[in-house]
């Protein structure tokens, strides 16, 4: 059967890096973003784990692949071996091997087979090879990301953190990131939305547009602030412009209120960089004013909803978030399609500021606000190295290799998206990320073509950034 290994410096030691694995949340921090896998189900212990996942093959068919833990060496390795799915045969051993008190070397060696035998593998072996070396290369590279951020954080006790927003594009990822790293998610959800199944937190229900009880908040750390209308969907109709603000500042108000009524220390509350509104070439670092616009007067008043918490001791952090990138949706998200198809744009003038961040790096923030206890107030979450828009899409081609030779303009953009084209699209931000910076938090990717690279499985396999090799 085809074999190949593949091998990373980790920077925890073995047990730590087994450990990370065992908890709840891995499974999901290890699938990559340009991958459309959907858990299904997971159950058991993590020894005997059996993982059920589905995998678009061919448009809407899809297929299901059940993976099953066995052969557990606590500390050191475990195996999965599948039971149903695209393979003849797949069976996948991980392995920490001990390089020292604060080091380990993780190894993933993998035999599979192919369906149809030699004339699989003649027709798809190099296909899924160079699949496996850009799925490991991302795995390795998260695994390590996260170890490390964790690590910083090893002396701190673990929290137990209630989230709001835990299912949308930024939740989704803090949420796995948080469990495994030891700490304890209570989501904040609304409706009578199912659960798939256990992934090791626990589900409380709210409601975002009345008060909420403090018992809901009993033995809570810290609060994450996520949810909220979407901006970018629909026309900004007068009903759409006040949903969008009625669903970041009265929710923020009740949660702030009630999280002072129950004791949480710390309240981080999402807003965003469009707080400063159109600023062309001016660096806005974190403590900038305000501008002008629908917009920041949204941020103004979502920002000052948590004031409540401030005013009971709480320490509060509102995150200015820029334009997160991941291939599941938001502004990458949408652009792929037009991209791939060769058809990627420049929008506007192309001069504007594009205040980026990775969606790694944005979880890292989040999580970096929760532990550190300095940071406080606003908080630009942008990558160090923002670009101009030309340059945004010419990386983005690059990486896609496909040509960028369309151009739309301002009146364009302002025919297709109406009011939402000036602020989301056209307005020049140069946000700059100096608390961050001066805080100690480091970032995966803090310039762009390596950031698209990654999250678009197009970087190969090689030496894991932030683990410093064995012996060193």
């Amino acid at each position: 059967m085809p074999h190949v290994l593949f091998r990373s410096p980790m920077p925890v030691s073995a047990d730590d890096l087994y450990a990370w694995h065992a908890r709840p949340g891995a499974f999901q921090r290890l699938t990559p973003p340009w991958e459309p896998v959907r858990v299904v189900a997971l159950s058991g212990n993590f020894e005997t784990l059996r993982a059920t996942v589905r995998v678009p093959a061919l448009g809407p068919v899809g297929l299901t692949w059940v993976a099953q833990h066995h052969d557990a060496v606590p500390g050191r390795e475990f195996r999965d071996r599948q039971e149903k799915g695209p393979f003849a045969a797949w069976d996948h051993t991980h392995r920490m091997v001990p390089a020292g008190p604060d080091a380990s070397v993780l190894e993933d060696e993998i035999e599979y087979r192919l369906p149809l035998g030699p004339v699989g593998q003649v027709a798809g072996g190099r296909v899924v090879r160079k699949r496996l070396d850009a799925m490991f290369a991302f795995r390795h590279r998260v695994t390590a990301s996260d170890l490390r951020r964790h690590h910083a954080f090893r002396d701190r006790p673990r929290l137990t953190v209630a989230v709001t927003g835990s299912r949308g594009l930024i939740g989704s990822e803090l949420v796995p990131f948080l469990t495994a790293g030891g700490h304890r998610v209570v989501r904040l959800v609304t409706g009578a939305a199912a659960r798939p199944f256990d992934d090791g937190t626990t589900w409380a229900p709210w409601d975002p547009r009345g008060p909420v009880d403090p018992a809901a908040l009993a033995g809570v750390d810290a609060v994450v602030h996520l949810a909220a209308e979407p901006i970018a969907t629909g026309r900004w109709t007068r009903a759409k412009r006040r949903a969008i603000l009625d669903s970041r500042a009265v929710p923020t108000r009740h949660l702030a209120e009630a999280a002072a009524k129950a004791g949480v220390k710390t309240f981080v509350s999402a807003s965003a960089v469009g707080i400063y509104g159109d600023r062309r070439d001016e660096e806005l670092p974190d403590d900038a004013a305000p501008g002008t616009g629908f917009l920041a007067d949204v941020c103004r008043a979502w920002e000052a909803a948590a004031d409540p918490a401030a005013a009971a001791g709480a320490r509060v952090v509102a995150l200015r978030i820029g334009v997160v990138l991941t291939p599941k949706g938001a502004a990458l998200g949408r652009q792929l399609p037009a991209f791939r198809a060769g058809l990627g744009a420049v929008l506007g003038s192309g001069r504007q500021w594009v205040p980026w961040v990775g969606i790694g790096d944005t979880v890292g923030a989040i999580h970096h606000a929760l532990m550190a206890a300095a940071i406080r107030g606003p908080v630009n979450v942008v990558a160090p190295g923002a670009v101009r828009q030309r340059a945004f899409a010419t990386a983005l081609g690059r990486v896609l290799r496909r040509p960028v030779f369309m151009h739309l303009p301002g009146w364009a953009l302002r025919r297709m998206f109406g009011p939402l084209a000036d602020p989301a699209l056209l307005a020049s931000m140069r946000a700059v990320p100096r608390k961050l910076l001066a805080s100690g938090f480091t970032f995966d990717h803090p310039t762009l073509e390596p950031e698209l690279r990654h999250l678009l499985g197009r970087e190969p396999f090689g030496p894991v950034k932030g683990a410093a090799p064995p012996g060193e």
